[in-house]
């Protein structure tokens, strides 16, 4: 089975208007480990350097990272460096899944581990909420018995249809009634009214963020910084695991989706956010390079095959007074 190797370089700074004495960050930047990807390093460097650092799982089990730079200082680089191996996503034949409402009834009733996690992403949470009007635009796609994964590939085609990608008409607070309204905006905002359809039909869906690899136009080499964070959707069903689907793009997660984590929306795995005091108004900047390796360029790549093999024989899901500083966002 084909595996691709990325180095990923993502870079964050804050400029101060005034000085900060103290701030706090948490960082969810390093990619996890699921059966289709495996991080071999991460590294972060951050200047001025941190008074402290420390690590945990949090409760979606995704690696989080505390920092505190408890001294005066102008300025914040955050830079998080990874070596990611990543296979290709299981994706069934359509003819194989069951009907959408075999799987809402299934995730109801079924008290198997992954149906009651999943059964989780069913409800409104603080950033999507569910609707009758977000249900009816659903339920175009997801007909009576119709095949879950084909009504899924129906709804993102309407979605890449219906709404735009405008990177100037949202912000990271924008609520999602906007975005349902204007029908404009980032991945951040396509996947938001995606679960929000999913789970207004009683559907789980999480929220997925990671990194895009792209391609520069044709005959241009690629550019540094250019590469973005990204967001998609995940889509559970019983007998399957979880459905790896990106509205943005209208495909299904590919060789180039790196996955960071996942929770109920963007507020559970946004990238970096903190407190601080001080510093009045601040100038964020955000690059990523995402730059794939060929198998020869990595001594690490039979493990590499051993790992994602024997995770693939498994199931899909691993074991697992001041401001606000601005987060950045899934693009």
């Amino acid at each position: 089975m084909q595996h691709l190797l990325y180095d990923i370089v993502h870079v964050t700074e804050y400029d101060y208007q005034r000085a900060v004495s103290v701030s706090h960050h948490l960082l969810r930047l390093e990619p996890r480990r699921t059966p289709r990807q495996l991080c071999l390093n991460h590294e972060f460097r951050i200047f001025p350097e941190p008074s402290v650092v420390t690590s945990h799982g949090d409760y979606f089990g995704n690696r989080a990272h505390f920092i505190a730079v408890e001294h005066p200082h102008s300025s914040l680089s955050i830079t998080s460096k990874a070596r990611v191996a990543v296979s290709p996503a299981f994706l069934p034949d359509t003819s194989e899944t069951p009907a959408w409402e075999t799987v809402r009834s299934q995730c109801r009733v079924d008290r198997t581990w992954g149906a009651l996690e999943a059964n989780e992403y069913t409800h409104p949470s603080p950033l999507v909420h569910t609707s009758p009007e977000f249900a009816d635009y659903a339920l175009e796609s997801f007909t009576r018995s119709r095949p879950i994964f084909e009504a899924l590939s129906d709804l993102m085609a309407r979605l890449q249809s219906d709404f735009r990608f405008d990177p100037t008409a949202t912000t990271v607070s924008t609520p999602l009634a906007d975005f349902h309204k204007n029908r404009r905006g980032v991945c951040q905002d396509f996947a938001h009214f995606f679960i929000a359809c999913l789970r207004s039909i009683g559907l789980p869906a999480r929220y997925v963020s990671g990194y895009l690899e792209t391609d520069p136009p044709p005959g241009l080499s690629k550019l540094r910084g250019v590469d973005a964070s990204h967001a998609w959707v995940s889509l559970f069903c019983p007998g399957i695991g979880w459905i790896d689907a990106d509205p943005t793009n209208n495909c299904y997660a590919s060789l180039r989706h790196i996955s960071i984590g996942w929770g109920r929306d963007y507020g559970d795995i946004s990238p970096v956010r903190g407190v601080l005091i001080g510093g009045t108004q601040q100038i964020l900047r955000v690059s990523v390079d995402v730059s794939a390796l060929s198998p020869e360029a990595s001594a690490d790549i039979s493990l590499v095959t051993q790992v994602l093999a024997a995770s693939e024989a498994g199931n899909n899901e691993p074991s697992a007074g001041g401001s606000n500083t601005p987060a950045p966002r899934n693009s």
